[in-house]
C-alpha cells in the first residue's frame, strides 16, 4: 500500500489506526461491527483489539471496546509543546468575551486545519468544533487566513491531496477561483466564511504568524442574522486581526 507521496505503508498497523479511528466516530464498538465496517475477519480484529487492550490503548466494557484514557496523556504532551497555548487561550478569552460570540484558534497539519482551542462568548452559537477536530482548510475562514500565507505549490499540493469539496453554493470548489480568494486576504489582511461550510453560518478569521511564517489563524463565528453589514464586514474584521497581533507580540515572549 502506498501514501499519497509514494512511500510504503504497513497493513498491519493501517488496520489498527482504523479501528482507532473508527472507536472515535462511535464512542465504542464491538468485534462484530468493527469486522464488518473495516472488511476484516473477526479473528484479525481480536487480535489487534487484544494487543490494543495490553497496551492499554483500549477499554472493554462488556462487548464493546472504548478508547482509553491513555490518550489524554498524549494529547496532553502534544498541546505542552505549543509555546504558544497559554498566551492563545489567554487572548481567545478576552475576545470572546468582548464580543460575545464563538472565538476559535486553529493550527495545519497534514493539510488540514486542526482546532487548538475554542471560547464562547456569552451569545455564542453551538458548535461542533472541538480541540483536535481537522477540517478541510478551503471551506473555512480560519483556513483559507492559513492557505494564504502559504506558497502557491504547497496549496497545490493540499488540493491535490484532499480535493476542494463542495458543502453549500458558497463553497468554492474551482483552484483558480480559490487562488483569486487567497490573493485579496492577503491584501486585506484577513478571511470570510460566507456561509462556506454550513447554511447560517459565518466567520471571519485572521492568521497569526512569527518570522513570517504561518502559525495559525484566529477566527469569530456566528449566525448569518447577526453577522451581516458593518458589524460583520468591519467590525469583526478589527477585532480579530487585533487579536491576532497580540498573539504574536506576546508569543515572542512566552
Amino acid at each position: 500500500m502506498a501514501t499519497h507521496d509514494g512511500s510504503r505503508t504497513v497493513e498491519a498497523v493501517q488496520t489498527t489506526l482504523d479501528i482507532i479511528e473508527l472507536l472515535l466516530e462511535r464512542d465504542g464498538a464491538g468485534i462484530t461491527e468493527i469486522a464488518s465496517e473495516l472488511d476484516r475477519s473477526k479473528g484479525t480484529i481480536h487480535g489487534h483489539m487484544a494487543t490494543l487492550s495490553q497496551n492499554e490503548f483500549v477499554v472493554k466494557e462488556g462487548d464493546t471496546y472504548r478508547l482509553s484514557l491513555r490518550y489524554l496523556e498524549l494529547g496532553e504532551k502534544v498541546r505542552n509543546r505549543l509555546q504558544i497555548y497559554d498566551v492563545v487561550t489567554e487572548e481567545l478569552d478576552d475576545l470572546s468575551a468582548s464580543c460575545g460570540e464563538l472565538a476559535q484558534f486553529a493550527m495545519t497539519e497534514h493539510g488540514r486545519a486542526v482546532y487548538i482551542y475554542k471560547s464562547a462568548g456569552e451569545n455564542a452559537i453551538q458548535s461542533a468544533s472541538s480541540p483536535g477536530k481537522r477540517e478541510y482548510m478551503h471551506c473555512l475562514s480560519l483556513g483559507k487566513a492559513m492557505l494564504a500565507h502559504m506558497p502557491r505549490e504547497r496549496v497545490e499540493e493540499i488540493i491535490d491531496r484532499h480535493g476542494l469539496v463542495g458543502y453549500t453554493e458558497n463553497t468554492i470548489t474551482d483552484p483558480e477561483t480559490l487562488f483569486e480568494e487567497l490573493e485579496a486576504i492577503r491584501e486585506r489582511g484577513y478571511a470570510f466564511d460566507r456561509e462556506e461550510k454550513i447554511e447560517g453560518l459565518r466567520c471571519v478569521a485572521a492568521p497569526v504568524t512569527t518570522k513570517d511564517e504561518i502559525v495559525g489563524a484566529i477566527s469569530i463565528s456566528g449566525p448569518a442574522s447577526r453577522f451581516e453589514g458593518e458589524f460583520y464586514e468591519e467590525e469583526l474584521p478589527s477585532m480579530v486581526t487585533r487579536s491576532a497581533n497580540v498573539i504574536e507580540i506576546n508569543s515572542q515572549f512566552s
